[in-house]
């Protein structure tokens, strides 16, 4: 039946006002979508004869599966499932940090016991990474009470801070729980990661499912390694066309989110495919997951390939198993871009889907420039900052803070050299540039935080920042305004003073 309802797929070229957009820029990219359209027909039906009929020797007839469809599959022992099925899920790892964790350790015991044990000691990761360079008591405790936890349940991957005045002396404390994680190996295809972190989903760029989850959820994962999930249905990116050299993946995925809105993806896997996402490297994929949950994602993913391979060298020691998208697997809708056609992008206040071309936004005056974050505090997040400095010779114009994701990426900023820099590193054009000294590996202000917290927005200033939300009072003071963009845009919007297009300086 299903089979005689499905039409064929038309694909229809839309504009932005086709799609309920605000009007946009005549240059602004128009995309294609493909969506599969049910149609019902009546017709009339013979009493069938009686004669006898041979059992079928086929066997079952399975439906192609996306990716993630794929993985719920393995993961809950079944050979076929389809999207809106709930599931029972083995989880392969489990992540919480100093913010959640509390919590999560609070209801595992209330709900199994105060002397319980946990499900797996070497699948549970506890990740100090918010709240960490503060003089405040309770921020402070929560890291005392995951200690404590850790001590008793002797977890194997716990990332300590002790020395909260000298992070190097902490040689266990890696930074914010994304990037350490895929850092030091917990990131694999195929697998299933859950975490209490909405930005969990960032570690679909290796091909696995990821996603954030409570921390009731997380407490039962935490004493059953079993969670009940739905099954997402599946959105497909498709994103073709030569990568410009004025672009990043943070230009991609605003670009993707101002077109089909925060509640577009809401509880639907989105899946980048293409050889522009090909092209980029696992930090850059990371960026492009890590935002779908502004679209309200359930999680993102991207096909694990070569890249993905040659980063988990020397990772991990864990055997992994990929899993791809069947060719015929049913995707909710498909988009598709020619990402050559995309220019430089920012999200203005005070929604990541408020999407513009930093060209018009030109006239914004600024104070403030913050490059960090899970989404934009990576190693190469840095390196091209760095790019766009040095290409300008000039001093920032406007305090620019830099706030490195890890302990690891710190240390790139003073050892890498910079291509072209004729040797210098991310430290040297930084200092040359004006810019603060980069800061102690944390969340830091991205989401505000204690008030203490370094960068942290206690005024109501215009800020550009390489973070991944801009609601109100998101990096702290409630009427500050927060303009989302790539490290190249952040940092040549720190050259002027004003929300600039990074072109200005790379062309």
């Amino acid at each position: 039946m299903a089979s005689a309802a499905i039409a064929s797929n038309p694909s229809t070229l839309l504009k932005k006002n086709e799609l309920g957009l605000s009007s946009f820029s005549s240059s602004s990219l128009p995309i294609q979508i493909s969506k599969r359209r049910c149609s019902k027909k009546v017709v009339s039906v013979m009493a069938p004869s009686q004669t006898q009929r041979s059992p079928s020797t086929t066997g079952s007839v399975k439906t192609a599966m996306t990716m993630t469809e794929k993985i719920f599959a393995r993961a809950s022992e079944r050979s076929q499932l389809n999207p809106g099925d709930n599931i029972w899920v083995n989880v392969d790892t489990l992540m919480t940090h100093d913010v959640c964790g509390p919590g999560t350790i609070g209801i595992f015991k209330r709900e199994f016991g105060e002397n319980a044990k946990v499900w797996d000691r070497e699948k549970i990761v506890i990740i100090p990474d918010h709240y960490i360079f503060t003089s405040d008591e309770r921020a402070n405790r929560n890291v005392d009470i995951l200690r404590d936890f850790c001590t008793e349940q002797n977890i194997k991957y716990f990332y300590d801070i002790t020395d909260l005045g000298n992070f190097k002396a902490n040689p266990d404390y890696k930074g914010v729980c994304h990037i350490a994680l895929a850092q030091e190996g917990h990131c694999r295809p195929g697998e299933v990661l859950l975490g209490t972190d909405s930005h969990t989903c960032t570690a679909g760029a290796f091909g696995q499912f990821a996603t954030g989850i409570g921390n009731t959820d997380a407490g039962f994962v935490m004493g059953t390694g079993k969670l009940l999930l739905k099954v997402p249905p599946t959105l497909r990116f498709v994103m073709d066309g030569e990568m410009p050299d004025y672009l990043l993946a943070k230009d991609l995925i605003l670009q993707i989110i101002g077109e089909i809105t925060v509640s577009g993806a809401t509880y639907k896997s989105m899946e980048f495919v293409g050889s522009t996402v090909e092209s980029l490297t696992m930090e850059e994929r990371m960026t492009l997951c890590n935002m779908v949950i502004e679209a309200g994602g359930k999680n993102g993913v991207v096909p694990a390939d070569n890249t993905t391979f040659k980063y988990l060298e020397g990772k991990t020691s864990m055997p992994f198993e990929p899993v791809y998208s069947d060719k015929q697997a049913r995707f909710l809708s498909e988009y598709r871009f020619d990402v050559s056609k995309i220019e430089p992008l920012v999200a203005k206040p005070h929604s990541p889907d408020n999407r513009a071309l930093a060209r018009e936004c030109k006239d914004v005056k600024i104070d403030r420039v913050y490059i960090g974050s899970c989404t934009g505090g990576k190693t190469e997040d840095f390196l091209a900052a760095a790019k766009v400095f040095l290409a300008s010779g000039k001093k920032v114009k406007v305090p620019t803070f830099l706030v490195p994701a890890t302990q690891k990426v710190w240390m790139d900023l003073y050892g890498i050299p910079v291509p072209g820099s004729g040797g210098k590193t991310c430290s040297q054009i930084f200092e040359e540039a004006g810019c603060d000294v980069p800061a102690s590996p944390s969340c830091g202000a991205c989401l505000g935080g204690p008030k203490d917290t370094y960068a942290r927005m206690n005024e109501p200033q215009v800020c550009v920042s390489t973070t991944n939300r801009n609601f109100h009072g998101r990096m702290g003071h409630r009427e500050g305004q927060i303009y989302l963009a790539s490290p190249y845009t952040a940092a040549a919007s720190a050259l002027t003073g004003f929300v600039t297009d990074p072109r200005e300086f790379l062309q």
